[in-house]
């Protein structure tokens, strides 16, 4: 084969190569521009005033999209009798308290005889014993309504008959417990006046990893270099030829 025809053939290899690769770079400035535009939402969603919780009858219909992170209000009455505490290793707290330690999930009971579970907040391991002060009677809670919180291969199974969860699982939770008419989302309870109140309110993670531009930039390296190699192959091609 020529060196011009091996040139031909390379250079019909590069094009598609090529053409990928903007392509995926391309692709990850579109998911920039959404993730962008989700962490706004997110974020006005979660600093706007507190409305009135979802109704029960539209919760069979709500998408996580529908309601993640909107800032609502509810009254009820704790049903401190029944409480998961779900492990978590809180990093980056807010408040004062943080390491290892539980988000306390206690049931609210609402006025139409519907419930929520509501994620009152963080407990370090050492102050484990004050999870179980929830007020009693009526009370008013606001905070961010949150989606079932996922599973993954390393997350170990729940085992309620030991009081062991590791998930925020309205459904789990409820049905350990025999909570009726549970919605199929949680209520993150914000902060409380006093700083030092435990269970710590107000310690949902508004964080979304955001490294779309990097990876468009890797793309679009990745292109540039195949680019100059090209050009170089062919540089010295046309010298020897």
């Amino acid at each position: 084969m020529s060196r011009a025809r091996s040139l031909l053939v390379l250079g019909l290899v590069c094009l598609p190569a090529l053409a990928i690769l903007i392509g995926l770079g391309l692709w990850q400035l579109q998911r920039l521009a959404w993730k962008e535009a989700l962490i706004a939402e997110v974020a006005a969603r979660a600093s706007a005033a507190p409305t009135e919780a979802l109704a029960e009858a539209d919760w069979a219909r709500l998408k996580p999209e529908d309601y993640e992170y909107r800032h609502v209000r509810v009254t009820g009455a704790y049903d401190a009798a029944h409480q998961a505490l779900v492990f978590r290793a809180l990093e980056k707290p807010r408040g004062h308290f943080g390491g290892q330690g539980y988000l306390v999930m206690t049931p609210l009971l609402l006025p139409d005889g519907a419930s929520m579970i509501v994620n009152r907040g963080f407990v370090p391991l050492e102050h484990k014993d004050a999870a179980g002060t929830a007020p009693a009677g009526p009370v008013e809670v606001t905070g961010l309504l949150r989606a079932p919180e996922p599973r993954n291969w390393f997350t170990p199974a729940d085992n309620p008959a030991l009081g062991e969860w590791y998930t925020r699982d309205p459904a789990a939770i409820a049905a350990a417990f025999g909570v009726a008419r549970a919605a199929p989302f949680t209520l993150d309870a914000d902060a409380a006046p006093d700083p030092a109140a435990l269970p710590e309110g107000g310690e949902t993670i508004l964080a979304f990893p955001n490294n779309h531009f990097e990876y468009a930039l890797t793309w679009f390296g990745m292109a540039i270099a195949l680019v100059g190699v090209f050009v170089a192959y062919a540089a010295s091609a046309a010298r020897r030829l």
